[in-house]
Order: structure tokens, then C-alpha cells, then sequence
């Protein structure tokens, strides 16, 4: 039994996203799996963003920053879950991911790159996106993914990262959101 975060990144409270039952499916499978399941929605949380290295290093995190990384913390595994929007995660996925990884928490001040402090953990990437996810790949060299692999997962110790890619999302034929929806259902009753 694993203890999992699902973080639904979508900044858009509106349910019936792909983003929002690509969540409902892995947490059902890792429930039924009898895994540990904490939810994070992003489009409900309410935080300012950061505007200045001072503010990022010194100033302490409000009461629902402190709750984000008790979540973060307690998990040993976690689900991102987001569209890609203009290449990247959503501003306000990135504001939450500043809020919460700060030093002292995530990583050592002025250890360099070797001062991550969420180390043994796993998580898994899920982007959603209209574009063919090949192209993505590809054409792009899946960019964004790489950046969040080495500038944010590794940098704060967690090494063990799959991606989940998935093109087209603006268009989803019935018979391919019920893959999709399979998919994460097996990914969370195997905690990956």
C-alpha cells in the first residue's frame, strides 16, 4: 500500500475536464487497489504569486501553502495531472509548485544541486493537449516535460518520474476517453 497525492493541475473549477476524470480514474483504481489517496485541486486553491526572489526565499508560507506541502510531504507518490497550455503547465499549476517548493522544504539553500529534501519518492506526469502527442514528442521534443523532470523533480530529490501524454485531448472520441480512463484506473491500482 502506497500513499499517493493525485494534484489535478487544471485551473479551469469547472468539472467534466478530461484532466478532472483522468483523476477520478487513477484515484478509483488505487483505491480499489487499497492504496492511500489525497486529492489537490489546484482551481480551488487561493494564492498569490510570488514576485520576488525575497519573497520566494524569506516570507512564510499561508496557512493553505503549509497545507500543500503537508499533502506533498505525507505522499510518496505523486500524480500531476494538467493540460499543456502555450508549451507548459497552466500559471497557476507553476504559482502552487513555487508556493509550496520553497527552501527548507523542498530543497537545502545553498546546497547546490544535490540539496533536494523530497527524496524516495515516485511521481507521474500527465499532460493533456490538443495536438497529436507525437508531435508533441517530436516536433517539440516534449520540452515542458523535460524541464519539470530536471529543473523541479530532480532538483527536489525525486528521481523516479513516468509521463503519461496524451494528444487530441479537444476532441476525444467516447471509445478513446474510455481508454484513456483504463489506463489511469490500472496506473492507479499499481501506484505508477
Amino acid at each position: 500500500m502506497r500513499r499517493i497525492l493525485i494534484i489535478q493541475g487544471h485551473p479551469d473549477p469547472v468539472p467534466g475536464r478530461l484532466c478532472c476524470a483522468l483523476a477520478e480514474a487513477y484515484a478509483a483504481g488505487a483505491i480499489e487497489a487499497g492504496h492511500q489517496v489525497a486529492r489537490l485541486t489546484v482551481a480551488e486553491l487561493d494564492l498569490p504569486l510570488l514576485r520576488s526572489p525575497e519573497e520566494f526565499q524569506t516570507t512564510s508560507p499561508s496557512p493553505t501553502v503549509l497545507a500543500v506541502q503537508a499533502a506533498l510531504r505525507d505522499a510518496e507518490h505523486w500524480v500531476l495531472i494538467y493540460p499543456l497550455w502555450l508549451g507548459g503547465m497552466p500559471a497557476l499549476l507553476k504559482g502552487v509548485l513555487e508556493q509550496a517548493l520553497r527552501p527548507g522544504f523542498a530543497f537545502k539553500p545553498d546546497a547546490g544541486l544535490s540539496g533536494g529534501l523530497l527524496g524516495g519518492r515516485s511521481a507521474r506526469v500527465v499532460v493533456t493537449m490538443g495536438m497529436p502527442a507525437f508531435v508533441f514528442r517530436w516536433w517539440f521534443g516534449a520540452a515542458s516535460l523535460k524541464a519539470l523532470r530536471r529543473n523541479i523533480f530532480s532538483f527536489i530529490g525525486i528521481r523516479a518520474v513516468r509521463e503519461t501524454v496524451i494528444g487530441g485531448a479537444g476532441e476525444v472520441k467516447p471509445a478513446t476517453a474510455a481508454r484513456h480512463l483504463a489506463a489511469m484506473r490500472a496506473l492507479g491500482a499499481a501506484a505508477r
